[in-house]
């Protein structure tokens, strides 16, 4: 059986700490990515929409007002994916995966918000 450290090893992976603010933003972004999505693929007709289905489907902390509204608050150019596409995680097998959603990246470009 093959051990973690050889499948890093053979991987190029470096293990590092991630902390808890690191792995809460990253959840938090990808649900922002994923609702950016259905928002462009007209699947959802308002990020409003999105905030609801999350906090009352799938736990969504209330305080935080949804993954849209999370992302509205903190600001679209402070995510990772648009100040920095590829940050989170180092490594992954699809590097699209952390790409900006085309409309999570025109509005931190318009410096607008997806509930203005």
């Amino acid at each position: 059986m093959r051990s973690i450290a050889d499948y890093r090893k053979e991987r190029g992976f470096t293990p590092r700490r991630i902390d808890e603010e690191e792995i809460v933003g990253a959840l938090h972004l990808r649900a922002g990515q994923r609702g950016a999505q259905l928002l462009d693929e007209g699947i959802a007709l308002r990020a409003s929409d999105i905030d609801v289905v999350y906090l009352a489907g799938y736990g969504f902390p209330r305080y935080r007002g949804g993954p849209m509204f999370h992302a509205d608050t903190v600001g679209l150019l402070t995510t990772w994916c648009v100040r920095s596409p590829g940050s989170p995680p180092r490594r992954t097998e699809d590097p699209g995966f952390w790409r900006p959603a085309p409309l999570l990246a025109k509005l931190a470009a318009e410096g607008k918000t997806f509930n203005g």
